[in-house]
């Protein structure tokens, strides 16, 4: 900038150099401007949100503010809200993600349109969150909150020409989904473009696959997995029960292309992969963890990597139930158990206990009177007898 001031300021330059000079000018600031375009583009971008379902005491609001940060939560009513700080190291950029939690009662569904419209909706990410401390619930919570958000999208007035766009946009991140390379990439953060990447094989979807296609990236995310142990210890749980509860999860993740993870906020099990995962979703940050499902209690499966071949592969575990079979039948609630000595908190008075007793009894056995009367009547006897040994002799004068 120095040097165009001081050429500018000269007021004896000749009418070819006022023409040179004008044309230096616009260029240098078609060049700032053209800067200022490419620094703007680059920046991360505002307005992302992500939306959070599930049940009361599922753990939402501790998983994101465990995410946050945040050493404790207070719950929210109604729709609550927080937002992660996301920060690009490429560029030194720093945002904030929107993060809206739905409260857990059906009542609030309402409060949803203050989250998501229709012109914020391609910059949403929905969540549905499962608690693994009570697995009988999972899939009909899964159902429900899923019912909810598709109600909701369905009265968004959202023309079907930008819907579709937005379904095909899912379809062709599920299909280009590859596995990340294992080497240290160049840059920390955002995702490189290899060469050919967009002459990959891109294979059709299956039949299951993306069949409720919400036009957003969808995440499963399975809390509390550290209960895994509990379930085993007090509930009899075996491998094939947690084998059929993935099963059917991943039968979910792939009618809604979503990803799916397990997480423990008590021992941060997947917490670090959580944000980073979620992030890429969100910004297209690179993101470099490929698949997890070896350990039952740490499954991570991104969006795009499953297929029903895959989960067949659990159907092999399974001895004492199908796979087909529905989920609340081998998956059941286990019965309350009771405590014995609630009976004995009411208990009558002892003395109308005892004459209770004491008139079956006599109902019961009624030679036992006569029997009880000839006690008696030994006792009284032997008592006499004592009574007479013990009476001193008389003396002479006595006598």
């Amino acid at each position: 900038m120095a040097p165009v001031l001081e050429k500018q300021l000269p007021g004896a330059a000749g009418a070819g150099d006022n023409n040179n000079e004008e044309e230096e000018g616009h260029n240098l600031w078609t060049s700032i401007l053209s800067e200022v375009s490419t620094t703007s583009s680059s920046k991360l971008p505002s307005g992302k949100n992500i939306l959070l379902f599930g049940e009361d005491g599922s753990g939402k609001t501790a998983l994101m503010a465990k995410l946050q940060g945040a050493d404790q939560n207070k719950r929210g009513r109604g729709l609550e809200y927080l937002y992660l700080n996301v920060h690009d190291e490429d560029r030194d950029d720093l945002t904030r993600c929107n993060v809206w939690i739905l409260d857990g009662d059906l009542y609030h569904k309402g409060l949803l349109k203050f989250a998501v419209s229709a012109q914020s909706l391609a910059d949403c990410l929905a969540v549905f969150v499962a608690d693994m401390s009570r697995p009988w619930t999972i899939m009909e919570s899964l159902q429900k909150w899923a019912s909810v958000l598709r109600d909701h999208l369905d009265k968004l007035k959202i023309s079907p020409e930008d819907m579709r766009e937005m379904e095909q946009k899912m379809v062709k991140a599920f299909q280009e989904y590859t596995e990340p390379e294992d080497a240290t990439p160049s840059s920390p953060q955002r995702r490189a473009q290899t060469a050919g990447e967009d002459e990959a094989v891109v294979l059709p979807l299956g039949d299951n696959t993306l069949t409720h296609n919400l036009g957003i990236p969808v995440l499963i995310v399975c809390t509390k997995c550290d209960a895994v142990s509990v379930l085993e210890k007090e509930h009899d749980y075996r491998e094939e029960h947690f084998d059929f509860i993935q099963s059917h999860i991943r039968q979910f993740c792939l009618q809604y292309g979503a990803g799916l993870i397990y997480t423990s906020v008590k021992e941060e099990k997947n917490m670090d992969l959580l944000y980073k995962y979620l992030v890429h979703k969100m910004y297209e940050f690179q993101f470099t963890t490929p698949a997890l499902v070896v350990e039952k209690d740490a499954v991570f499966i991104p969006s795009g990597w499953d297929n029903e071949k895959k989960i067949g592969i659990l159907h092999e575990n399974l001895s004492t139930v199908r796979a087909e079979d529905p989920f609340e039948d081998f998956i059941t609630k286990p019965p309350v158990r009771k405590l014995v000595h609630e009976k004995e908190i009411n208990a009558e008075d002892e003395q109308v206990f005892l004459m209770k007793q004491q008139v079956n009894v006599r109902w019961q056995k009624p030679g036992l009177t006569d029997v009880q009367a000839e006690l008696d009547r030994m006792t009284r006897k032997q008592d006499s007898m004592v009574s007479t040994n013990n009476t001193p002799a008389p003396t002479e004068n006595e006598a």
